[in-house]
């Protein structure tokens, strides 16, 4: 069977999102892994209850990162931090209606949670993410 997880094994150096404070990318590299974990249950068709929980877990663990990496920002007078909180805002939206989306449905699509999931983090690594080790690095 072929590994369709979120993220697949970089090095923590390399790891996507990697902003370059200690702190941030342990955080990074912890929810990759969870939302990895989650991938694997569904791959053994989890049930909605426990995508249901994962999820909140996730979305637990992404407010309290959000708001590490925003005193961060703000403690270095961070020229992009309104742009990038805005960006952690919806961000957070989307994780609810995800869970809203798998809880009122009763089922989940795990490709496209998967798929939802993945481009939910990668966007934002790519680009708040990237532009903030830009200017701390």
């Amino acid at each position: 069977m072929r590994d369709r997880s979120v993220f697949r094994g970089p090095t923590p150096s390399r790891l996507p999102g990697s902003v370059g404070v200690a702190a941030v990318d342990f955080e990074h590299r912890e929810l990759i892994e969870l939302i990895n974990g989650l991938d694997v249950d569904m791959q053994g068709y989890a049930t909605k209850t426990r995508v249901v929980e994962t999820l909140g877990e996730i979305y637990a663990r992404i407010s309290a990162h959000f708001a590490l990496e925003e005193k961060i920002m703000r403690d270095a007078n961070y020229d992009g931090y309104a742009t990038h909180k805005q960006d952690h805002e919806l961000l957070l939206d989307e994780m609810l209606n995800i869970i809203d989306s798998v809880d009122d449905a009763g089922r989940y699509d795990r490709t496209a949670l998967s798929r939802s999931l993945d481009s939910w983090f990668s966007g934002h690594f790519r680009t708040h993410d990237a532009r903030l080790h830009q200017r701390l690095g």
